[in-house]
């Protein structure tokens, strides 16, 4: 891909602030909502049912959730969706405040939030593209811009926030996230109408859940867009559910250090957000998005062998690094390369392939830190990580990305008369 100067529309603008709002308060939950359980159960298995309890939405809803966004308005569903989540998050916030928070409330609106993200993560993908028209530089550029201030805002700025307000109250942190899916919403609501195919003739709903699923698992480039974060996920979601009580026990690390390693990755996922073009255009895609695996399967291997909280926080960042790049560069790809009509439902089975896949290795994690050490989860992460980059390499060859762009090219050229959105409520 080639440097591109044009300007990004008004409109991606107020997207991109909406979501850097939403995210900094998703930053400060990522970092509340564990210590949180933490306080309630010392049990790694227990702590690894509020962990996937946010991954099952996509599990049990996620091609189904593609194909309503692909019948929806998209951008409706957005603001709904981040709306509907400000309202969630002041349950559990009451209940911190009276007292009476339990695992089983914590798991339930875990879920909630998922299934609620579900629907915004899949609508804001299928949404981007017809807003800036499926160019594919602008779709780089934009995903980079995208990645890197949720990473800044998710990992940067709001764990360390999660922890320091998680000192003034255990409501407060989940306020702090009401208020910024709320300012969300109401961002979201006054995005412009994009243009979006004519709606297709009126099929049964698992008829079209169907047909976005089967156009991924026929397309070996966009299996192996799939797979690669789907694997990645059973690895990372091992970690991630003993992370805290390895930062604990085994580094040492309180409940302010624990947000400030997670600082450490997001660091790295921003870096890597940033040089992901550069990569791309060096590389080739294929070639880039190969060795990012390979350098986060490579950075876990350090975080298990790591003696002291430097040396973790370091190969977080290296994870991070490789992650953020890997995020530009995997949708930007798919968002160029599959058809408008269909952009919802292969991006929710993508989706859904690695958020189902996160599940099994959060009860993984907890499992093989019982039955051995804290440690083991996230050697067996690496192992799984480095296995999966071998696997999938020639699935997402430079080879294959040019002749999908180039099959795409073709496509746009006969793609369906466009017609616009519903006009703003």
């Amino acid at each position: 891909m080639t440097t591109d100067r044009r300007k990004l529309p008004t409109g991606f603008g107020r997207l991109w602030t909406a979501q850097t709002v939403s995210s900094l308060g998703d930053g400060v939950t990522h970092a509340a909502l564990p210590l949180l359980a933490l306080a309630l159960t010392r049990d790694p298995m227990v702590l690894a049912v509020v962990t996937a309890a946010g991954t099952l939405p996509w599990l049990l809803f996620g091609v189904l959730g593609g194909a309503l966004v692909d019948r929806w308005d998209r951008r409706r569903t957005m603001w709904v969706a981040d709306a509907a989540r400000a309202v969630l998050l002041a349950i559990p916030a009451a209940a911190a405040w009276l007292d009476v928070l339990s695992i089983p409330l914590l798991a339930a609106v875990a879920f909630l939030l998922g299934l609620g993200g579900l629907f915004f993560d899949t609508a804001a993908t299928a949404y981007l593209p017809d807003l800036l028209g499926r160019d594919s530089a602008l779709l780089e550029r934009a995903n980079s811009r995208l990645r890197g201030a949720q990473t800044a805002a998710s990992g940067f700025a709001g764990p360390p926030a999660g922890s320091a307000l998680l000192a003034l109250g255990r409501s407060v942190p989940l306020l702090a996230d009401a208020v910024s899916f709320a300012l969300s919403a109401a961002l979201v609501r006054s995005l412009p109408a994009a243009p979006r195919p004519a709606p297709e003739a009126r099929e049964s709903l698992l008829r079209q859940a169907r047909a976005g699923a089967s156009y991924v698992f026929k397309d070996r480039l966009l299996l192996g867009l799939a797979l690669r974060p789907a694997v990645g996920n059973v690895a990372f979601l091992a970690v991630e559910t003993v992370l805290a009580l390895f930062a604990h026990d085994r580094l040492g690390i309180g409940t302010f250090g624990f947000g400030l390693l997670l600082t450490a990755e997001a660091t790295g996922g921003l870096l890597g957000a940033g040089i992901a073009s550069f990569l791309g255009r060096r590389l080739g895609t294929g070639t880039a998005l190969t060795c990012t695996a390979a350098v986060e399967g490579l950075a876990i291997l350090g975080l298990a062998a790591a003696p002291n909280a430097y040396a973790a926080g370091l190969a977080l960042a290296v994870c991070g690094a490789g992650m953020g790049a890997t995020m530009v560069l995997g949708p930007s790809l798919r968002q160029t390369v599959v058809p408008a009509h269909l952009m919802g439902r292969v991006a929710s089975t993508s989706r859904m392939l690695s958020m189902c896949a996160a599940p099994f290795g959060a009860f993984v994690g907890g499992w093989l830190a019982t039955a051995y050490d804290v440690r083991t989860p996230i050697y067996a992460a690496a192992g799984l990580l480095l296995t999966m980059t071998a696997v999938t390499a020639s699935m997402t060859s430079n080879r294959r990305v040019e002749a999908a762009l180039r099959a795409a090219g073709g496509r746009v050229e006969l793609d369906e008369p466009l017609v616009l959105a519903g006009s703003p409520e």
